[in-house]
């Protein structure tokens, strides 16, 4: 076999590898303490909302109004209002989201997430299981991590 029929090789089952990982089987579905059908969660929500917390979507980076918050107060789920983030551990990452180097405790969860080639961790609402964003180990002492959250995601409540 020479070198271009192996790299072609190579790349095919590369993409079968992601296929199979963004497609195959997924764990069984997990209970929140607040669910609703996605018609109720439509209702609930707006349309962007909708997308990022339900749907993983991803907000356009520096689009969020809450990127720029400095206030004291806390971030909470913009789905159901569970307390996720105090103010106090908002940094500017640079990235165009909202970033947070610690969750309140018992505030998220987190995930594997295989549905880009890179193998992330997605954060989640520890409540009603809507997706936050995702976390990183690139962030500031003292836990090295970057929640990098979709402003979508949340609200901001006011000290």
């Amino acid at each position: 076999m020479d070198r271009r029929s192996l790299l072609l090789t190579g790349v095919a089952a590369l993409g079968g590898v992601a296929l199979f990982a963004r497609h195959g089987a997924r764990a069984a579905p997990v209970h929140y303490p607040v669910e609703f059908t996605p018609a109720q969660w439509r209702a609930k929500l707006n349309a962007d909302q909708f997308a990022v917390l339900r749907e993983q979507a991803t907000e356009r980076p520096g689009s969020s109004p809450l990127l720029n918050e400095h206030r004291h107060g806390v971030f909470a789920c913009a789905g159901c209002s569970q307390k996720l983030f105090d103010s106090k551990t908002k940094f500017e990452s640079g990235t165009g989201w909202p970033s947070f180097y610690a969750p309140l405790p018992h505030a998220v969860l987190t995930a594997s997430d295989s549905s880009l080639i890179e193998l992330r961790t997605e954060v989640h609402c520890i409540t009603c299981g809507g997706h936050l964003g995702h976390v990183f180990d690139d962030g500031p002492q003292p836990t090295g991590l970057r929640y990098c959250m979709n402003g979508d995601a949340m609200k901001f409540l006011p000290a």
